[in-house]
């Protein structure tokens, strides 16, 4: 593979720390779930990050995806990544749901660009492919 882009972010003190990429345009507080055992302080958390990322990544893979098919893609698309993060054999794992908004979309078409953006393109969905189950729910 020929690497287009390289991004590089240092975590401190964990998920109770900070993080911060290498030019610092992204700095955030981490802060650990009540859920999770944490005190649900203000920061942010690695899933949030995870779901914001592969919700953006969806959408450029989509646009691709209709680029080459010559399908419009409306411009108030939307994908709304639920990262969900539980015990898995010996360690943790995530479970995702990606919830596709293409509002007046031929539904024929919103499902073609969604699934060959799953299946072929997005760099999420191709590093989670086989280790992560990632549901699709297309709405137009």
């Amino acid at each position: 593979m020929k690497v287009l882009y390289t991004a590089v972010a240092t975590a401190t003190e964990g998920r109770d720390g900070r993080a911060r990429s290498d030019d610092r345009r992204l700095e955030v507080e981490l802060s650990v779930p009540e859920e999770m055992g944490g005190d649900g302080g203000t920061g942010t958390n690695p899933e949030q990050m995870f779901a914001a990322g592969y919700a953006a990544c969806f959408i450029g893979a989509m646009k691709f995806v209709a680029d080459k098919e010559n399908i419009d893609v409306p411009e108030d698309v939307s994908v709304c990544a639920k990262v969900g993060i539980g015990p898995k054999d010996k360690g943790f794992g995530l479970d995702i749901d990606l919830h596709i908004e293409l509002p007046g979309m031929n539904k024929g078409d919103a499902e073609k660009i969604a699934n060959r953006a799953h299946e072929e393109v997005c760099p999420y969905s191709n590093a989670t492919r086989g280790n992560v189950d990632v549901r699709l729910h297309i709405n137009c």
